[in-house]
């Protein structure tokens, strides 16, 4: 069996590490109702649950895995009051936080639907219980983009990546390829730039759109070639990925370049399957509309975080989750709270 396989699940690792709450059995839900139920563990997430614990509000946060796309940074400089942090210790800072000022995280479990969302005390279904809440936070992030080429799906796990910090491990002293010229393909970029012998930057302009520092830092490692202009039409391998066939979309060449793995950093889509199922309204990109205190267009069902869109930016996300919190608090004391 080829040895690439994800071994590092921070999802895992926080289910086996971080279980610093006792979850309640079903029959211990029966009767229960929450204030404020949030859905999904990243960084919005999880400051909606701090924020909405700290207020005195009885909160559950439902979540597959602990510290959304913002936990598979390799390094974080742009968070203010950490000169430097990675993802995983970052996120894991803000699950404590939250776990401290009571807010209760279920760990592998999915919320599946909403139902009664527009009444006063709403029922939302996990795929173990049913729970009830006065109101509901939607947090649930967004996902890697897809190249969507012949090959992709078949080699991913076998020489396809969307990790970085999970699975750059597996390539040390080899040859790999990044696709993309976002700030995430940079920090992606300088993170494997220690590990492997060579990497080829494949991006469709003719320049990185990162912010300029990291696109310098990364494009001056003695190691690293960009291939502008191009993009990636195949990935092809035998029992792993071999090589991928590329096109220059200036003259439309085709060129066969040889790796040993490719990581895809194209880019985010949001996970909005909860709200479609609910009726909340989304943008044309499949966003979630909110206005400024973060309200959906069904009364006591926030969203907040990557879901809404926007600039994909922690401290945004962090901001929005503080929103969410407070207008959720707002709704259910009906009263004011703050001047936002």
């Amino acid at each position: 069996m080829f040895p690439f396989i994800r071994r590092y699940l921070w999802g895992d690792f926080m289910n086996s590490q971080f279980m610093l709450f006792s979850q309640p059995s079903k029959k211990e839900q029966e009767g229960v109702i929450y204030d404020v139920l949030i859905v999904g563990g990243g960084p919005a997430g999880l400051t909606a649950g701090l924020y909405a614990s700290r207020l005195g509000l009885k909160t559950i946060l439902i979540t597959q895995t602990v510290g959304g796309l913002a936990a598979t940074a390799h390094v974080i400089e742009n968070y203010p009051g950490f000169i430097e942090i990675s993802g995983p210790e970052l996120t894991n800072k803000m699950y404590e936080q939250a776990v401290k000022w009571g807010t209760n995280v279920h760990i592998s479990e999915s919320v599946v639907d909403i139902k009664n969302a527009h009444a006063e005390i709403k029922d939302i279904i996990s795929d173990r219980q049913t729970y009830k809440a006065k109101t509901v936070i939607i947090a649930t992030g967004a996902d890697h983009k897809k190249l969507d080429v012949p090959g992709e799906k078949e080699f991913e796990g076998r020489g396809v990546s969307y990790c970085a910090t999970c699975d750059g491990a597996f390539f040390k002293n080899k040859v790999v390829a990044i696709v993309g010229g976002s700030n995430t393909a940079a920090t992606d970029g300088l993170f494997l730039t220690q590990l492997v012998k060579k990497l080829y930057i494949i991006h469709r302009r003719d320049k990185m759109r990162a912010e300029p520092v990291l696109a310098k830092r990364l494009l001056s490692q003695k190691n690293v070639e960009p291939i502008w202009n191009t993009v990636v039409k195949e990935i092809k391998g035998g029992t792993s990925v071999k090589k991928l066939i590329l096109e220059n979309i200036k003259d439309k060449s085709i060129k066969e370049l040889d790796v040993d793995g490719v990581f895809i950093a194209i880019g985010i889509v949001p996970n909005n399957e909860l709200a479609k199922k609910i009726d909340i309204e989304l943008d044309s990109s499949g966003y979630i509309k909110t206005n400024k205190r973060q309200e959906t267009n069904i009364p006591g069902i926030y969203a907040c975080g990557d879901v809404t869109g926007g600039i994909g930016q922690i401290t945004i996300a962090v901001g929005e989750g503080t929103i969410a919190a407070l207008s959720a608090y707002q709704y259910i004391k009906g009263g004011a709270y703050g001047t936002y």
